[in-house]
């Protein structure tokens, strides 16, 4: 998610996938199909599993160095890693997945008030829909700035139900200051110059992104999130519920993540390389996912490669 961008005035509204799956569909508009969809090629059984770094590990005198490398490794070969002993609450996380979900439950005339306007790419909807000829993603999304807190738009943070937005508004900066550590321990991880790094994202912008999938009758045919790849310096992925869904391309193939309890999935973005992922869905259960995007100041220019 691109922290800057100006949206023009012509964004239109899509259809709510939610409230669509209500009807109990057995086929799914042809607005959704998409016939250029690039198969699984390697699955569970294919070995491959995503790196688990341990933040508690890599600040540890005993153990940092091996941890590095570990680290070096992640952010080189694959560009994500789990990361578990995080040090970001328990408790508010789960207050945050609550309200997440309570969210996307809410009443559609309620939901109507996060609506995203025109020329904005905050609130309910899918970013960058411009022609009623494009195809969408199977997904229900609420996006927003968080930090810093004057760049939230009024009609957005502000106006969330308590106690959410207090809960949403203390795992932002947990997240952030998450976020910058991590940003400073790949630095040390890949030999690189970190001490500039903490001036550049202590005012940097941070943006969030909800996530709903519903069940879809025909999940071979579309595409949850289509593939893409992060423009900002670090990603934060807490999942919701544990269904999996996340696929990250791995030297021309794509890779099933399995979510791993407890653990933030970390993607390190353009900071150091462009790593496609993308979003399936299944015909059994909701996905829902919340991603966190930390990047730098304005007039920052930053690389880790």
């Amino acid at each position: 998610m691109e922290a800057h961008v100006n949206i023009p005035a012509r964004l239109l509204h899509v259809p709510w996938v939610q409230d669509m799956m209500k009807e109990n569909p057995t086929t799914v508009p042809e607005r959704y199909v998409r016939d250029d969809l690039e198969p699984v090629i390697m699955g569970a059984c294919s070995g491959l599993q995503l790196p688990v770094i341990d933040l508690g590990r890599l600040v540890s005198e005993d153990c940092a160095k091996l941890e590095l490398k570990k680290l070096h490794h992640a952010c080189k070969d694959w560009g994500f890693f789990h990361l578990i002993n995080h040090e970001v609450s328990p408790k508010l996380i789960e207050k945050v997945k609550k309200g997440t979900e309570e969210l996307f439950n809410m009443p559609m005339e309620e939901k109507k008030k996060f609506w995203q306007s025109d020329g904005e790419s905050g609130g309910f909807g899918q970013a960058f829909v411009f022609s009623e000829d494009q195809k969408l993603d199977w997904a229900d999304i609420f996006r927003m700035f968080t930090l810093p807190a004057s760049m939230r738009k009024p009609h957005l943070f502000p106006k969330l139900p308590l106690p959410f937005r207090d809960d949403l508004d203390a795992y932002s900066k947990e997240t952030k200051t998450l976020a910058i550590k991590l940003l400073y321990l790949m630095a040390k991880a890949l030999g690189m110059e970190a001490k500039d790094l903490e001036g550049m994202f202590e005012d940097g912008v941070q943006a969030m992104r909800m996530n709903y999938y519903p069940p879809c009758p025909q999940p071979e045919l579309v595409m949850g999130l289509n593939s893409h790849s992060d423009g900002n310096a670090v990603t934060i992925l807490l999942q919701v519920n544990e269904m999996e869904g996340l696929q990250i391309r791995k030297d021309g193939k794509w890779v099933p993540v399995k979510p791993l309890p407890g653990a933030f999935i970390i993607n390190v973005g353009d900071v150091v390389e462009s790593i496609e992922h993308r979003a399936t869905v299944n015909a059994v259960k909701e996905r829902i996912s919340i991603a966190t995007f930390l990047s730098p100041r304005i007039d920052a220019e930053i690389s880790l490669r």
